[in-house]
Parts: structure tokens; sequence; C-alpha cells
């Protein structure tokens, strides 16, 4: 008989003698073939007292990991998965301290400790930052298995070493050990395990006879008895039965090497799509549209060529490009379609998007009203606002990249080229060029500096610009950037050149979002949305026309009454 991964779980967390609850946990347990590939997920977090949003920070930390985790690609290992998470995660925490009034007083920040235990086949998966603890209880007696990442600087005083958000870079202990039904493990908060010794917490998950509810509320109460003045978090976690192993290695040896698919044809049939007919084909993927066949739905699957079997940067991509979509949920970016349906070749299903591409759209319409621009920039930016808020940059935006429908709408697709922060450090050959069209990559990039959300908002801007000129703002010289110098001689081309009804104060909001200094662009994308149809209060004052443009009339006038002064004085004169 198959045996499945099943456990018991018991948590409890109280505020304690505090008014704010600045813990949080949480335990997935998927349903389906996740089970077998992902395991269940357990987590918990603990802010640190000397910052007022850290309560935030640590149900970022739990909830960012058991949603995040549980879509990637079925093709990374455990350690892979959870450690690219917490990176991510980490540095969206960094970054909204460092965009908070906490900017300079890191332990006021998003901050926050974590330990996170994943359970998948006959393994247990350890990783740690800070103090939150993970035992394995024994009879009467627990073995802590994550290290304490807290320096004391007296009997009284200590400080945190490592811990989500502190940083921008991010040290994961971790580690991997084998489970047994019979198993049990305890997850705590430092306001429960600094007050009750180790013997006193088996004790008490003993006595409790199975009920583990009971017992972490017992391990809460018991630390307040004993004086426990901070929040109170426990998790209790018994393994109730495992896989045998020899079914949980053939079935990772056949999620790890996942075929690459042949060619298809119309007609033909994968793991329940029928292919309809091919979309796009070149040496590095195919692309098909196909139907559902259980519901009767569209959709687009993206395949890595035959000829990119061998190329390890490339499959990276490709993996990472599944997770990304599995992360953003935006009504202007390409949702994934069925993530938990198990695939028997490497490949990608999409949305299919019914529309076309914003370059023949372009075509189609080759003097768009600016209402219409400004529509579809607003719902481009929309898109790239929700990869921003992941910390996440495109990279490759261009007309081939948004898909604009019949009612006008804009969704964008392909994140190949997508930069994840906090990922840098894993990344496989990094290159050090554009991973973008040439055309609308941002010139910093070209000097070899990292994409950012400034570079993705110049190419937004060079969209703006072609659809409303069909030109490019500096031509085609920014590909030929190669030094310092090169980018400070580049020249923008004012948009009423091309198009002369348009208003001074929008080719203004366009030249600075496309400027060659990136740090000379807009701060933030909303404030070049919101000025594409708002002039600066003191535009008009600054660029007021001179008065032989506003009143001739008046002008000629004006000339006229000089002249003849001047004409009577020399008559005085004379």
């Amino acid at each position: 008989m198959t045996r499945s991964l099943a456990i018991s779980a018991g948590q409890y967390s109280d505020a304690g003698a505090n008014p704010v609850n600045q813990d949080f946990h949480g335990l997935l347990v998927p349903t389906g073939h996740q089970l077998i590939t992902k395991g269940i997920a357990v987590a918990i977090a603990d802010g640190v007292s000397s910052s007022n949003v850290s309560q935030i920070a640590s149900e970022s930390a739990v909830a960012g990991f058991l949603s995040d985790y549980f879509s990637t690609p079925e093709s990374w290992s455990v350690k892979q998965s959870a450690q690219r998470v917490l990176r991510a995660t980490n540095a969206w925490l960094h970054a909204q301290t460092r965009q908070s009034q906490y900017r300079y007083d890191r332990d006021r920040g998003y901050v926050c400790t974590l330990s996170v235990m994943v359970l998948r086949s006959a393994t247990a998966h350890l990783f740690h930052i800070g103090d939150t603890r993970i035992y394995r209880v024994h009879h009467d007696q627990l073995e802590q298995l994550s290290t304490d990442h807290r320096l004391w600087l007296s009997r009284e005083d200590s400080c945190l070493t490592r811990a989500m958000g502190i940083s921008n870079q991010l040290d994961i202990d971790y580690q991997s050990l084998p489970i047994q039904p019979g198993d049990t493990f305890l997850l705590t908060t430092d306001g429960i395990h600094e007050h009750l010794d180790e013997r006193t917490m088996a004790r008490i998950i003993r006595e409790a006879a199975g009920d583990l509810d009971a017992a972490a509320r017992q391990l809460a109460a018991a630390a307040l008895e004993r004086g426990s003045t901070d929040n109170l978090t426990a998790q209790i976690i018994r393994i109730d039965s495992v896989p045998s192993a020899r079914e949980s290695s053939e079935l990772f040896h056949e999620l790890a090497r996942l075929p690459f698919a042949p060619e298809l044809q119309p007609g033909h049939r994968l793991d329940g799509y029928r292919i309809l007919r091919q979309i796009h084909a070149s040496s590095r993927s195919h692309v098909y549209l196909a139907v559902d066949e259980e519901t009767e739905t569209r959709v687009v699957l993206k395949m890595p060529s035959l000829e990119q079997r061998h190329d390890p940067v490339y499959l990276e991509q490709f993996s990472t490009e599944q997770w990304i979509a599995r992360r953003i949920n935006n009504a202007h970016v390409v949702r994934p379609f069925r993530p938990d349906r198990h695939p028997s070749f490497l490949y990608q299903a999409t949305e299919f998007v019914e529309g076309c591409t914003l370059r023949q759209w372009m075509l189609d319409n080759p003097a768009p009203t600016l209402e219409t621009v400004r529509n579809l920039i607003e719902q481009i930016g929309k898109g790239l606002r929700a990869f921003h808020r992941l910390e996440m940059v495109h990279q490759d935006l261009k007309p081939e990249n948004v898909l604009v429908d019949a009612h006008g709408t804009a969704t964008l697709i392909d994140f190949g080229a997508t930069r994840v922060a906090g990922l840098e450090d894993s990344d496989i050959g990094e290159q050090a060029v554009p991973r973008g069209a040439a055309l609308y990559s941002a010139p910093e990039t070209f000097l070899g500096e990292p994409g950012s959300w400034l570079s993705d908002q110049f190419s937004l801007g060079v969209i703006t610009y072609q659809l409303l000129t069909g030109q490019l703002p500096y031509g085609p010289e920014v590909p030929k950037i190669h030094s310092r110098n090169q980018l400070r001689n580049l020249k923008y081309q004012p948009a009423r050149q091309f198009r002369e009804s348009l208003p001074g104060w929008v080719d203004d909001a366009i030249e600075k979002a496309v400027h060659p200094q990136a740090h000379r662009r807009y701060p933030a994308l909303s404030e070049y949305l919101y000025n594409l149809r708002h002039p600066p209060v003191d535009w008009h004052k600054r660029h007021r026309p001179p008065l032989m443009e506003r009143n001739p009339v008046a002008f000629w006038q004006g000339v006229s009454g000089l002249l003849l002064l001047a004409l009577l004085a020399a008559l005085g004169l004379g």
C-alpha cells in the first residue's frame, strides 16, 4: 500500500503582556501532487521590539514564504526553492525600510527573525535566520536544531547578528535530516524558550497526550507564569506517516529530469492540452496555441527548443520565468494557467490573450490620440509596478512584449529577462549586457550596470514617445553607448518636432522619464504617469511664451509706442 506524507499539528500565539503581537506563524499542507513535489511548509517569525512595524515584517515573511515557495518550479530542489524565496523576501523587506522613515535606523525598520521547516518525502529541510528556534522532541528532552544568531554583550544586553530585512544580503542556516513516523518538532519564539527550560517544554508536550493544540497553549501559559513579558508562539509538528524511500527517489528523479517536448503539430495532445497551431518558433523556444480539453479554454504553451537542452543559463532563466508568473497577480500581467497540473515535459502554460502585440497595434494605429496613448501607458505602468512592488525588474519592455486586446486592455508577457532582487548571487552566468531589446534598453545597462526599476521607466518612456511620434527619442544612438562621455552627449529630440499639437508639458514629462542619467528620471513611476495627464503647477510660469506669441497686436503696439517716444526725443534734441 502506498503511503503519503501526513502530519498532526498544534499551534498557538498570544501577545502576552504586550498590546501588539509581533509574532506570526503559519502552516500549509497542500493537496494533490504538490504534497509530493513540494511537501509541507511550517514557518514562524518574531518581530523585534525596537520596531513599530516589525509585525508587518513577520507577517510578510511567513505569508510570503508559504505563497511563493509553492509557486516555485517543480524542477527546483527544496533548498534552491526556499533559499530563493527567502532572499527575495529579504530584499523586499530591506527595500521597505530604505523607502521609509526608518532608513537610517535599521533596528526600527521592517525586520524580523524567521525559522522555516519544509517536510518533503522522508526529509525535513530546516532554514533559519535569527533567534526563533527549531527543536526535535525526544521523550523527556529537546534537541535544539537551530543556532541563535544573537550576540550577548552582557548578562542583560544582546543584539541580533542576523535577521530578515536588516541587510540586502542574507545568510541562511540550512540543514536536512531524515524523518520517520513518530518524530515530533517544536518551533518557538523567544517569549517561550527564554523562560522555559528544555525539560519543562518536553514534559508539557508529553503530558498533553497527543493534544498538540493544548500543548502549544500550555507552553505559552507556562512561560507567562515564569515572567515572560514578550509575545509567545509555539508550533508542534508530529510526523504520522512518510512515503517509502523507493517511491520518493523514483518520483524526484522523474521531476528533476523532465524531458524536452518534441516539436508539436496541430492536433497533437500533451497533458490534457490539444495543440491548435504554432504561434512562434526560434532557436530558443517554441510557443503554441492550445486548448485545455477539460475546460475548453485556450492557453499558450511555451517550451524550450531542443537546441537549449545543454544550456544551464537558459534553463535557469526558463524555470525562474515560471516562478515569476506565479508570484504576480495583476490584471495587466499574463497569468499562469493550471499551475497545479503535473507536467510530463518541460514547458509553461499561461492564459491566452486574444489580441495583437503593441508593435502590430502601432502599425494599425499610426496616429493615436494622446488620450489613447495615456490609457495604454497607464496600463503598462500598472503591470510594471506589480513587478516593482515585489522588487523585480522586467528588463525587456518592448512593443513585442505587450499584448493589446479588442477592448484596448494591455497585458505584459515574457519574463525571461526579469531580474529578481536578492537572487543575483545565485544567477548562473550573470550577463553584463542588456537582457532586453537594445533600442528600448536604458543607457546605463550598456555600461554594465544592472537593470533597475528606473531602467523599466526609461523603456516605458521610449514606448510613450514612439506611440506619439513613430520615432525614438535618441534615434539609434543608445545601443552605441560605451562610455560615460557618450552617455552625456546623448541629445533628446523633442517629441513636438514630430507632433506639433503635443502639449509642451507632456513632452517634458517624457524627456524626464528617458533622461540618459538614471538619477535624473522620476523618483517614482507613478509620478511619470501622473505628469502625462497633469502639468506641473508652475509649468506655465516657467514656460510662458514671449509677448509676441501670446498677443502680437499688443507686442507691435508697444514697439510702435517705443519708436514714437524715441522719435519725439530725437526731435526735441534737434
